[in-house]
């Protein structure tokens, strides 16, 4: 009787361990977004914005959600601080005229006004960079597509230098590889301009970017100047391949600096 009163217990609770476990798998499912786990789809997104915009900082905040959200997803954000606004009244430590010109090359591929905060998701699509319900919907279309062309990359912090490594599956030879020393996360008390008095939060700051092109060298390395007050936790490499004559990206990936 004892025997069988334990194997009753024994039963009973691992049918309600196996139920429990099958309740929170499916509580799990639902609170992931709805894109099916065996596809290599991605999303490149390139926010173009500015220190001196006041229509900036949500887009800023909108980037620092987005990445918090899709934390495990192929959600890569790159933060251009653009330096036209500079004679605006206040100086946007983060700018550089190579941002700007990247916006422009976008703006003749895409057929679009230069603008911030502006949004390019994947090269193909623009979008107001807080303009969360169309960044959504792109979201849905791109992760959903299982075009991800593979791209291995390493970085390394050798001296006074952060070299990285890289190497890509064989590519269309108008293809160029991107890639971009990253900061994770900043902020700015701003002095001046339009947003004079606020503390600004950014995220995914592009602090560097170097072109490879690919016709030649499928596989290499390239290096960026150590920056100052570097700590690894706080900063990331990724690298995308792209055809700079159709804006279209074809592959994306990312490394830690070790």
């Amino acid at each position: 009787m004892i025997l069988k009163n334990l194997f009753t217990v024994s039963a009973f609770t691992t049918l309600m361990f196996a139920a429990s476990a099958f309740i929170h798998k499916e509580e799990m499912k639902k609170a992931e977004p709805a894109f099916p786990s065996e596809n290599h789809g991605f999303a490149v997104m390139e926010l173009f914005t500015s220190e001196g915009c006041s229509s900036c900082p949500p887009a800023d905040e909108l980037m620092g959600q987005i990445g918090k959200e899709y934390q495990n997803r192929p959600v890569y954000i790159l933060s251009y601080h653009v330096d036209y606004w500079n004679r605006m009244g206040w100086k946007d430590r983060f700018s550089s005229a190579e941002n700007s010109q990247r916006q422009q090359l976008y703006s003749r591929l895409l057929q679009s006004q230069t603008y911030t905060p502006q949004l390019v998701v994947n090269g193909k699509e623009e979008f107001v960079g807080s303009d969360r319900n169309s960044i959504e919907n792109a979201l849905q279309n791109v992760l959903s597509d299982a075009k991800n062309s593979s791209i291995s990359l390493s970085a390394n912090i050798s001296h006074k230098t952060i070299d990285v490594s890289y190497k890509t599956a064989k590519t269309d030879p108008q293809n160029k590889l991107l890639i971009s020393l990253i900061e994770k996360k900043s902020s700015t008390q701003v002095g001046g301009g339009e947003n004079e008095g606020h503390h600004l939060q950014h995220w995914q700051i592009v602090h560097q970017q170097n072109l490879v092109s690919l016709k030649d060298n499928p596989e290499g390395s390239t290096n960026f100047k150590l920056p100052e007050n570097f700590s690894p936790s706080n900063w990331e490499v990724i690298g995308f391949v792209q055809n700079l004559k159709t804006g279209k990206i074809s592959g994306v990936s990312k490394t830690a600096i070790q």
